[in-house]
């Protein structure tokens, strides 16, 4: 009896400490929150309030923002009374959440950081963001982003990461200094932010994650380089209405946050109930069971797992058939992360199978080898020099990016591509295209009709190396549950066919380019993750590897100097 009066007086202070305590914004998990808000400590309205003043301190230096919702404060004390008379819309109830700006909201700009749309605001809401409203979330914020999703320049000047004509430069909170030398000294930062989604702000604490959209790598590269985890989703998992297009064959919208957690929270609120008609893709997967996926967060996932490690080129450096030079591979310092992580699998009783190469990668057939057929992109795979690379984006950007135009009725600021790019160039003094215009270019001179068998042959190419010949192949052969890729760098092939992969935090790495900072110039680490990947519809399987690794390493760390 005495023991449990001690146990009872000790668990009685603890509450009454937690309770003084304050809650804070900082670092905080959505379960964090939630449970924050149930037991009364705090408000939804306290919760927008703290994250507007982070955005007012820290949005000068990383420009994490492209707009703010000005009325997020009065949306919060709408959910705050619905809490109070026992309405809860769902898991993200009164939880502050950023969209990137591709995304339609009818109350707040969707620019794609164009700027020709600078201000526009859409006719009709995104399905993912009735989705979120559905469940209770605020939309406090609209992200940066590389403008249009990275497909406006391409060769000679490509866009960097996470610039845009609307807002400018997007800055990395883990070294927010601009690249001091001499042959980039444009603004841009000496820490790569990632593209063309931008996870600085959930980095830093201005919301409590963000939506990201990804073609071949925009949320896996953005989440790693901010020390996110981020779910891209089977291409179809969540519907891509209302959110502006590169090509429908590959684009998928997904979750960026500081936790497996609270990105599988966000992806079950992200995908709708039931197929969306303004999306056939949409029947792709089936949804969990109340579209919950935290079900599947397994600390013990990992035991009898089978891990699959691609070497060729993804770790080592491979040289293509009939090429003389080598491709790809790792550095000394993003090898003994992976080393150390493969190290970890196999403690928490994952089968590694190591080598486990993707067979299109090795083909000794160069018509039947990934690594020599890329993406067509820029004025030097314009039309009769695009032989050797897929047009699947530029085909497709014209394709969709016109339907896209069409729905926006009246109010569309330019009715077609071409109106774009005559826009942008009438507009090149005010900053419309600084660094060109050569994806827009070369997507704008295809023919959608005499073009239409040639897109067709690539696409199935595409899918050929990529998946069937690709991932299919080896996973299958090897019976594997998931292939281990280094940081972002199996987006593009899991991208082709529109296959899921879920990153992790976990390392870092020097900040080393090339050529080298000036002396004196001391540059941050880089973050380095590890990228779980699997075939259509694995999210559950993949969310379960990803959270056991997570809990069996817990290698996040927040930003410096933003507390």
């Amino acid at each position: 009896m005495k023991r449990f009066c001690m146990f009872f007086l000790c668990a009685s202070a603890a509450a009454t400490l937690i309770a003084a305590t304050p809650f804070t914004v900082v670092e905080a998990t959505i379960p964090e929150m939630r449970t924050a808000m149930e037991q009364g400590r705090v408000t939804s309205h306290e919760l927008v309030l703290q994250y507007l003043t982070r955005i007012a301190m820290y949005e000068d230096r990383l420009h994490a923002a492209i707009s703010v919702n000005r009325d997020a404060l009065k949306e919060a004390d709408e959910r705050d009374r619905e809490r109070a008379q026992g309405r809860i819309r769902g898991p993200l109830h009164g939880i502050p959440i950023a969209l990137k700006d591709n995304m339609h909201t009818t109350n707040m700009p969707t620019t794609g950081g164009a700027l020709a749309f600078d201000g526009f605001v859409p006719p009709y809401e995104a399905t993912l963001t009735a989705n979120l409203r559905d469940a209770g979330a605020i939309i406090i914020a609209k992200t940066g982003m590389t403008e249009l999703a990275n497909w406006v320049a391409g060769s000679p000047t490509p866009m960097p990461g996470n610039y845009n004509a609307v807002g400018g430069w997007g800055m990395n909170p883990y070294d927010p200094r601009r690249d001091p030398r001499e042959p980039f000294f444009d603004g841009r930062p000496a820490l790569q932010t990632g593209g063309s989604s931008s996870g600085i702000g959930t980095a830093a604490s201005l919301w409590a994650a963000n939506v990201g959209s990804e073609t071949s790598g925009s949320i896996l590269s953005p989440s790693n380089q901010n020390m996110l985890a981020g779910v891209k989703p089977t291409v179809g998992r969540i519907s891509r209405y209302g959110i502006i297009p590169i090509s429908a064959d590959q684009d998928t919208a997904g979750p960026m946050a500081k936790s497996v957690t609270d990105a599988a929270i966000l992806l079950g609120v992200l995908e709708s109930p039931a197929p969306d008609p303004n999306d056939p893709a949409t029947k792709t997967c089936t949804p969990p069971p109340g579209r919950d996926y935290t079900r599947f967060l397994n600390a013990n996932g990992l035991r009898g797992a089978r891990i699959g490690i691609p070497r060729a080129f993804y770790y080592d450096k491979t040289t293509p058939p009939g090429r003389k030079d080598a491709r790809g591979g790792l550095n000394a310092d993003q090898a003994k992360v992976m080393a150390d992580a493969i190290a970890v699998l196999k403690q928490q009783g994952a089968v590694i199978i190591d080598p486990a190469d993707i067979p299109s990668v090795v083909d000794p057939d160069p018509q039947h080898n990934l690594l020599l057929w890329n993406i067509c992109s820029g004025a030097t795979d314009a039309k009769g020099k695009d032989a050797d690379c897929s047009v699947d984006f530029k085909y497709g950007m014209k394709r969709d990016f016109n339907k896209w135009l069409a729905t926006l009725g009246p109010s569309a600021p330019v009715k077609s591509l071409t109106e774009l790019r005559q826009w942008n160039i009438t507009h090149t003094k005010a900053g419309a295209i600084r660094y060109g215009q050569s994806n827009l270019d070369v997507s704008d001179e295809m023919d959608l009709d005499a073009d239409k068998a040639r897109y067709e042959v690539d696409r199935a190419k595409d899918i050929a190396l990529a998946g069937t010949h690709g991932i299919d192949e080896v996973m299958k052969a090897q019976r594997l549950d998931a292939i281990l890729f280094p940081a972002a760098n199996g987006a593009a092939i899991a991208a082709r066919p529109g296959y899921p992969t879920v990153i992790v935090p976990f390392g870092t790495v020097p900040n080393a380019p090339t050529p080298p900072f000036p002396e004196g110039f001391n540059a941050k680490p880089s973050p380095f993750g590890v990228s779980f990947t699997g075939m259509a519809c694995s999210e559950p399987r993949l969310l379960e590897l990803a959270f056991a690794f997570e809990q069996a390493t817990k290698r996040r760390v927040p930003p410096p100097g933003a507390p």
